[in-house]
C-alpha cells in the first residue's frame, strides 16, 4: 500500500527512520511510529517497495532511507487516480514504467454477446477444476516460457501474489482449460473474491493464436460465474497489449480504473 494525505503534520526534524527488518523501515517521531516503508521481491525477481505515511516529510525521510538502503532498480505500485502518491515517488525519483487498465466485465453471456460463442473445431473446454494436473502444469510452464521470451512478465497483471519458488500452480480448481484433441492449449484463471472474481490470466499457447480459443475461455468462465449468480467480474490488461484489450472491449468490458508501475533506476 503507498499513501500519503497531506503536507502538514509531523515535524520534519523529528522524525527518525530505522530499518526494523530485512525488508521493513519505521518513521518514529517522540515514540509514536509515524509511517511504515515494507519491500518485497517479486517472483520474476523485481524488487516492489511500498510505503505508508501521513505527512510528505514522513514519506520522504521512509523513501530516502529505503533507497539508501536498496539495490536499484526498484519498483511500486499505485493508483493513478491517487495524485498524491504519484507526486510523492516522482519527487523520490520514480518515473511511470506501465500503465494497466482494470475492467469490470459483465458475466451475463446476452450482454457480452458471448451466448453464441462456440469452441473452434476440435477444441474442448474443460471447466474449472476439471483439467489433469500433470497436462496442466506442463502448459502453465509453456506459457510462462513463451511469455518470457516475447513481452516479458513485466506485463502481466501488477498484482501478482507470492508464491513459493518454482511453484507457479497453487490452486488448480480455479483454472479452465482448452483442450485441443489430446493436448493443453490454453487456459483461464479466475480468483473467486467474494465481492467481484478477478480473472487473473487468460493465454493461449503462440501456435494456437488468433483461433477464437481465448474467446471460448472466457465465455466459459463468464458463463460459468452467471450461472453462479455473480453479475460481474474484473480484469487487469496492461495497455500494450492490443490482443488482450481488443478482446475485453469486444465485449463491452468497461474501464473503471487504471494502476501504474514506477520505476527507479
Amino acid at each position: 500500500m503507498n499513501s500519503v494525505h497531506s503536507t502538514s503534520g509531523a515535524s520534519d526534524h523529528a522524525v527518525v527512520v530505522t530499518r526494523v527488518a530485512d525488508t521493513q523501515w519505521h518513521a518514529v517521531e517522540e515514540d509514536r511510529t509515524v509511517g511504515r516503508g515494507d519491500a518485497s521481491r517479486r517472483p520474476d525477481g523485481r524488487l516492489f517497495i511500498s510505503i505508508d505515511a501521513w505527512h510528505r516529510p514522513v514519506f520522504d525521510r521512509i523513501a530516502d532511507a529505503m533507497l539508501a538502503d536498496l539495490p536499484t532498480p526498484l519498483y511500486t505500485v499505485l493508483d493513478e487516480a491517487d495524485h498524491d502518491s504519484r507526486s510523492a515517488w516522482e519527487r523520490a525519483g520514480f518515473a511511470v514504467a506501465r500503465r494497466e487498465w482494470g475492467y469490470r466485465v459483465s458475466t451475463d453471456p446476452q450482454a457480452t454477446g458471448l451466448d453464441s460463442v462456440r469452441p473452434p473445431s476440435g477444441v474442448t473446454i474443460l471447466p474449472a477444476g476439471e483439467a489433469e494436473e500433470g497436462p496442466l502444469r506442463a502448459l502453465d510452464r509453456i506459457i510462462r516460457d513463451e511469455v518470457g521470451a516475447t513481452v516479458g512478465w513485466h506485463t502481466m497483471p501488477a498484482e501478482v501474489l507470492p508464491r513459493p519458488a518454482g511453484i507457479t500452480l497453487l490452486d488448480l480448481s480455479k483454472y479452465a482449460v482448452a483442450r485441443y484433441l489430446d493436448q493443453y492449449v490454453g487456459l483461464v484463471r479466475v480468483a473467486p473474491l467474494t465481492r467481484q472474481p478477478r480473472i487473473g490470466l487468460l493465454a493461449v499457447r503462440a501456435d494456437r493464436h488468433r483461433r477464437g480459443i481465448a474467446r471460448a475461455l472466457l465465455a466459459q468462465a463468464l458463463g460459468s460465474l452467471h450461472r453462479s449468480g455473480t453479475p460481474s467480474a474484473w480484469a487487469e490488461v496492461d495497455e500494450s497489449n492490443a490482443a488482450a484489450t481488443a478482446l475485453f472491449e469486444g465485449i463491452g468490458a468497461r474501464r473503471a480504473g487504471s494502476t501504474l508501475e514506477l520505476v527507479r533506476r
